[in-house]
């Protein structure tokens, strides 16, 4: 057996035990069902990878998995899992993905959600995801994705319409929130979502993610296959999205990026590539529109509608992370003077810089960006004897101003260079500033000049990603809430364990569940569904059969979604 995937320092903190016990025997049934379906279906209609991706990523169809079991499952195919609490933001999300890791919320949709739920729940994140990850050309595509989505720079309102989002599905899903709970939670969801009038790189990147990777085809527009996780892992939209009803487009990346996405309702329309390489030569390209590759004055003001945690790097190489609160521009509106708000580090090749980390600059940090007047060649690449030819010295008061406009005033202290380059200049006594406007004054402490002539890129989160967010506490657990079993989930533990030993008193076992169910349980369809599949199997109890479905008939009256979750359970007794 393989060694499980270490998951990166940094996403640890993101990690929750499973809990594995928390499961009762109605989830399980719960999970069976949704398999038993699924696997039926979907070994005709899915891509060929699926069925035996299944066992390959430690899926049964019997019971909930392990995701520990699946970590290790995974391992030979470059991936793991890490059991994560339902939504995370999606550059987390991404960057899980980055480092090969699937994450996986624990939680298990409720029966009466069986068909759909919008909230994450095992069946969608590890019978969807998992099992095509263990074909090749795919899981390239997802690791490679992961690296350029967790990059993607958001909008601020996207970041609140997350949040809301996350409540809202968790409120559906939870089974307990009040009728005004939930109008209010959707109330709020469709504010947030209505303020977002701009389509960011995130957005884009997300629905090229979500008509792929969680809703894709492949194959042709006449007899596409199945490979979408959201369409691996729902009983109704799997099956739907073959059917006329649904609009085949064939895939086009402009097409994508321009097609907005509902996670709360069916999808009117997929998109059938015709390979997985197209994918990925998709994502390439749509990644040279973005921040991370374009870096510039375009760059930086998309990080500064974020109004998130960003990386900005300049020629030099020199990583700058924070918060961007302000961008001074020229003239001609290009960027000459950066500052960024609150906690903010240096970094170099995604390494923080010793003495440069969040702590020496908890206040935030000012740079300007541009050539020096009067200087042939770029600053970073000045030697110690070419820096005092220009008056810069340890020691030493020096004055030199930027083409821009920006002056710098101060005595150098320290220099740190990086592979032959120049990229932060110490000044104590420092001032800088443009024009009559002050940017930064002796009292305020050393100053550290950002060397480079050009910022070359800029992406979503930190550059060194463990050292930044290394104070961060760890998503906690909720705690195991220990109760007894309810008659109903017994009597579900029972029929499992019928299946599973098959006594001699099977006969009696099974009646006597089924005057238990007729008596006290009138609508539930599930356990019902599962005994029949035991009486049918096994030519058991022909009378209690005629009862049970008789009861069918009359519990498909007491919800529209009955009738077809039984006539489909039903046609599987055999199987």
């Amino acid at each position: 057996m393989g060694e499980a995937k270490k998951i990166p320092r940094h996403l640890q903190k993101y990690v929750v035990d499973q809990q594995y016990e928390k499961y009762t025997p109605i989830d399980h049934a719960v999970w069976r069902y949704v398999m038993r379906q699924n696997h039926h279906y979907l070994k005709d209609t899915a891509h060929h990878a699926y069925v035996g991706g299944l066992k390959s990523s430690g899926i049964s169809v019997e019971r909930i998995p392990n995701v520990t079991d699946m970590n290790i499952a995974l391992e030979p195919y470059g991936w793991g899992a890490a059991n994560i609490d339902g939504f995370i933001p999606g550059v987390i999300f991404f960057d899980f993905q980055a480092h090969g890791i699937l994450p996986i919320a624990s939680d298990i949709r409720k029966l009466e959600n069986i068909q759909y739920t919008p909230a994450p729940d095992i069946i969608h994140e590890a019978a969807g995801h998992a099992p095509i990850l263990c074909e090749e050309k795919f899981s390239e595509y997802v690791k490679l994705f992961g690296q350029i989505g967790s990059k993607a720079l958001a909008i601020s309102e996207e970041h609140e319409l997350f949040e809301a989002v996350r409540s809202y599905s968790n409120l559906l899903e939870s089974g307990t929130a009040t009728k005004a709970e939930i109008e209010a939670a959707k109330a709020n969801f469709e504010e947030k979502q209505a303020a977002v009038t701009e389509l960011s790189e995130a957005e884009q990147i997300s629905r090229l993610y979500w008509w792929t990777v969680e809703y894709g085809l492949i194959g042709t527009v006449e007899k596409p296959q199945i490979y979408g996780a959201g369409l691996l892992s729902s009983v109704a939209e799997g099956r739907s999205s073959l059917t006329a009803s649904v609009n085949k487009i064939p895939f086009e990346l402009q097409k994508v990026i321009a097609t907005g996405f509902d996670i709360t309702k069916p999808q009117p329309q997929l998109f059938v590539c015709d390979s997985f390489d197209q994918l990925i030569d998709a994502v390439i390209e749509f990644s040279k529109t973005m921040a991370f590759h374009v870096g510039g004055t375009q760059g930086l003001d998309k990080a500064l509608r974020s109004n998130h945690t960003a990386t900005i790097q300049y020629n030099s190489g020199l990583q700058l992370t924070g918060t961007l609160r302000r961008i001074l521009k020229d003239e001609d509106g290009v960027a000459i003077y950066i500052q960024t708000e609150g906690p903010s580090a240096l970094a170099y090749e995604n390494t923080e810089l010793l003495g440069h980390g969040k702590n020496s600059h908890q206040d935030g940090f000012g740079a300007p960006i541009g050539r020096i007047k009067n200087l042939k060649n770029p600053l970073e690449l000045l030697t110690d004897e070419e820096l005092e030819e220009i008056g810069i010295s340890f020691g030493k008061n020096c004055t030199f101003e930027y083409e821009s406009g920006v002056k710098v005033k101060g005595t150098p202290v320290q220099l740190i260079r990086k592979d032959g380059k120049l990229l932060l200049i110490t000044f104590k006594d420092c001032t800088v500033s443009i024009k009559e406007q002050i940017l930064f004054q002796p009292e305020w402490g050393t100053y550290d000049l950002a060397v480079g002539e050009s910022i070359t890129s800029v992406f979503a989160g930190a550059a060194d990603s463990d050292q930044f967010y290394a104070d961060i506490g760890e998503v906690e657990t909720k705690p195991l809430v220990k109760r007894d079993l309810t008659k109903l989930e017994k009597l579900y533990g029972k029929i499992r364990s019928i299946r599973e030993s098959m006594s001699n008193d099977i006969e009696a076992e099974l009646a006597e569940v089924i005057d238990v169910l007729t008596n006290d349980y009138k609508d539930d369809w599930l356990l019902r569904i599962e005994i029949m599949e035991l009486l049918v199997k096994y030519n058991l109890l022909p009378d209690k059969q005629l009862l049970l479905r008789k009861q069918f008939d009359e519990i498909k009256d007491l919800h529209d979604g009955y009738s077809v979750l039984i006539e489909r359970g039903l046609r599987l007794t055999n199987s």
